[in-house]
């Protein structure tokens, strides 16, 4: 059972649950918007990707974040995924992250879009 981000219950009161592939898209999303830190118990989980929203635009900047979120999801959830294309754009104070993937299990590719 896989459950739902953010715990939830369902109708009939009990745990949530979601399916696979909405499961690691969630699993996906926490990676990336986590700051390292931010967990008690795992004060190095997260990629650091909000923090780079305030640094000025610039190549290095944006071949900085796609190593970073590479490096955070095959660190993370490289046993469950493949990352196959990460995507970034940061207009004004909006972060644009797509990610392309193939999910080890099914080898069945995915494409998540995240907006903050």
């Amino acid at each position: 059972m896989n459950l739902k981000f953010t715990y939830q219950f369902n109708k009939l009161g009990q745990t949530a649950d979601v399916d696979n592939n909405t499961h690691i898209r969630n699993l996906i999303e926490q990676v990336l918007f986590t700051s390292p830190g931010e967990r008690v118990n795992r004060p190095d989980f997260g990629s650091g990707l909000l923090q780079l929203v305030f640094q000025p635009n610039s190549p290095e900047l944006d071949t900085t974040t796609n190593f970073l979120v590479q490096g955070s999801l095959n660190q993370w959830l490289g046993d469950l995924i493949e990352v196959n294309q990460v995507e970034i754009r940061s207009e004004d104070s909006q972060l644009e992250v797509n990610i392309t993937y193939t999910i080890r299990t099914t080898k069945e590719q995915q494409t998540a879009q995240f907006i903050r």
